[in-house]
């Protein structure tokens, strides 16, 4: 699901019970266990970007799994994007 100007950030990439190979893709000091497409979302709206759900959507390694996604705007480079939101998230859990 391509997006002009826009990231996709999906659950796997803040699961701490990920490996890296799996698709997370932040440090495990930033990273949760189960995270939900709702608390992604909060941590999105805490980090001052504006995103748009689409709950229907399934990573493409596991298309049986019903994730969701979240869709924001490019305004930097998407690592700095993910360390961003995983911050504010694990921030949430505590």
């Amino acid at each position: 699901m391509r997006k002009q100007n826009k990231l996709i950030l999906w659950p796997v990439y803040f699961d701490s019970t990920k490996t890296r190979a799996d698709g997370r893709r932040v440090p495990k000091k930033f990273a949760i266990s189960a995270p939900k497409l709702e608390e992604l979302q909060l941590a999105a709206k805490q980090s001052g970007l504006q995103p748009e759900v689409v709950s229907d959507a399934a990573h493409p390694s596991s298309p049986w799994k019903k994730t969701g996604l979240l869709a924001v705007p490019k305004t930097e480079p998407k690592n700095e994007t993910l360390k961003r939101v995983a911050e504010k998230l694990s921030k949430l859990r505590r």
